[in-house]
């Protein structure tokens, strides 16, 4: 029997040489702990906003929160459709891709349910647009779409319009989102990837144990919430005490942050876990910097200009609703760069 010719060939790291020069280069552009600081100790969000030519973005002279949010819409556009035509698996794109979909999905259900304009809400960053499918989900005839974000629509629809209960809705498309993570980490077939989606897996996870605990859920409720795929096991965690979280997580990525979501259990500051929760995902995939060529470069620039976004609006809103530095640091995360 003759081989099949047009079989695809499967990508390895040789493949992403190129790339992966570029994202190195691209890294002395991003958004460092010393661009940050400079940006906290501007007069104005407009000061604070001169900053980022360095790092790329176009001139911001008058910061509003719609300007701000479209500076960054642009930015996060041009960075997918940039890396998205350059990578040999376009699909290490859609990974970041997704949760803007089931976002969109969110916003499309809670907005039919309440009667609301779904429109100012949508953000088109997503493997599928905005717009079509938000007509698509009109008609009632999603399609282009993949087969477990179409189960999900339908199933959440459904729960959403019996019990009018929100949250369940939103339980549904989570465990759905994450199980598109991970099948996109699998069939990439990398070892990085597949820690990164445990990591975020767990800290999702972790969140929502110590938040169950905080409003007096029990492990019933958490055993619909939490989501199987991390390293830590969904049961014991639905089962654990304030505690009991550090030995769970004991040499995870995680482990500090557990030790803060113990406290917070108790009644301790929220913030600290959080950013806690945020900064062990960023450690895990900060080990891209030292790879020289394969996927984790590009994964790692994508998650740390993801991460960049986000400072920026933490930055620029609050200047220009007067927060002081401290309250800003407070709310900023460990950089990448």
């Amino acid at each position: 029997m003759k081989k099949d010719k047009t079989k695809k060939k499967r990508t390895n790291e040789y493949d992403y040489l190129h790339i992966s020069a570029r994202i190195h280069a691209l890294e002395n552009r991003l958004l460092t702990r010393e661009r940050m600081e400079r940006m906290l100790d501007a007069g104005s969000a407009a000061e604070a906003a001169k900053v980022l030519t360095e790092c790329g973005y176009e001139e911001l002279p008058s910061p509003t929160p719609t300007g701000i949010e479209a500076l960054l819409t642009r930015a996060r556009q041009a960075l997918f459709a940039d890396l998205r035509g350059a990578s040999p698996q376009a699909a290490l794109v859609d990974m970041f891709c997704i949760k803007y979909d089931y976002h969109n999905l969110k916003t499309l259900l809670k907005a039919r349910a309440t009667g609301a304009d779904p429109e100012p809400l949508l953000v088109d960053a997503g493997r599928y647009d905005a717009r079509v499918l938000r007509e698509d989900f009109r008609k009632g005839e999603l399609s282009g779409v993949s087969e477990t974000f179409q189960t999900a629509a339908k199933r959440a629809g459904e729960v959403l319009s019996a019990t009018g209960d929100p949250q369940r809705a939103d339980i549904l498309l989570d465990r759905a989102y994450y199980a598109e993570l991970r099948a996109a980490a699998e069939q990439a077939g990398s070892p990085f990837l597949d820690e990164y989606v445990r990591t975020c897996i767990d800290a999702a996870n972790l969140r929502a144990a110590v938040r169950a605990h905080r409003m007096g859920q029990g492990p019933a409720f958490l055993r619909e919430v939490l989501v199987e795929g991390g390293q830590v096991e969904p049961e014991r965690l639905a089962a654990a005490g304030p505690g009991e979280l550090p030995g769970l997580c004991f040499r995870t990525p995680l482990e500090q942050a557990a030790e803060l979501g113990g406290r917070a259990m108790e009644g301790g500051a929220l913030t600290a876990f959080e950013k806690a929760c945020d900064d062990a995902v960023t450690a895990v995939v900060r080990q891209a910097r030292r790879v020289p060529f394969g996927e984790q470069p590009l994964v790692g620039y994508l998650y740390a200009r993801e991460a960049e976004l986000t400072s920026i609006r933490i930055l620029l809103n609050g200047k220009l609703a007067g927060l002081d530095r401290a309250t800003l640091e407070e709310r900023l995360r460990e950089s990448y760069a």
